[in-house]
Parts: structure tokens; C-alpha cells; sequence
């Protein structure tokens, strides 16, 4: 089920930046730019996993690219993780 936008895009598309009225976008904060991340694309494998029916449905009535979606929401909980444990990590 693919949700329809209500997005001019043609207009969109054909404004320059100067155009586009950025007001009700706060300025990020230099500690957004201090904890940002580049995710690099990294090599994919096909793997098979079995997933409660009730998960892979709600990703797959989400959006078409429900895939790329169970990817970010495993690469957030990894990278969530990895900061968890730098942080409560005990020296040995």
C-alpha cells in the first residue's frame, strides 16, 4: 500500500533554493554536527530470517522499499548499541 503525496513536485522541482522557504526549520545546533555520522554503503548478503508475521507486515505496509527499511532500523540498533556499551563499558 503506497501512500500518495500531496506534494506539488513539478513546482517543487523547479525552484531554485532561494525559493524555498526554510522558516519553520530550526538551525541544527553544532552538536548535531559533532555527533553526526557518515554511513557508507556497505556490501549486502542475502540472508533468511524468520520474523514475527505481525513485524513484517507493519515494514510492508509501510512502504515499497520495506527492505531498506528493516536495514536502517537494524543499523540504528546496532549503532545505539555500540554507543551504549562505549559509554558503560568497565575498564579491566
Amino acid at each position: 500500500m503506497k501512500k500518495s503525496s500531496k506534494t506539488d513536485w513539478e513546482a517543487l522541482t523547479s525552484m531554485t533554493d532561494d525559493e524555498i522557504d526554510y522558516s519553520d526549520i530550526p538551525p541544527l545546533p553544532d552538536a548535531f554536527f559533532k555527533r553526526a555520522k557518515v554511513w557508507h554503503p556497505q556490501p549486502k548478503v542475502s540472508v533468511t530470517v524468520e520474523l514475527d508475521v505481525d513485524i513484517l507486515e507493519w515494514f510492508k505496509s509501510e512502504a515499497e522499499d520495506w527492505e531498506a527499511r528493516v536495514q536502517t532500523a537494524l543499523r540504528l540498533y546496532v549503532e545505539a548499541n555500540k554507543a551504549y556499551l562505549q559509554t558503560h563499558r568497565t575498564a579491566p
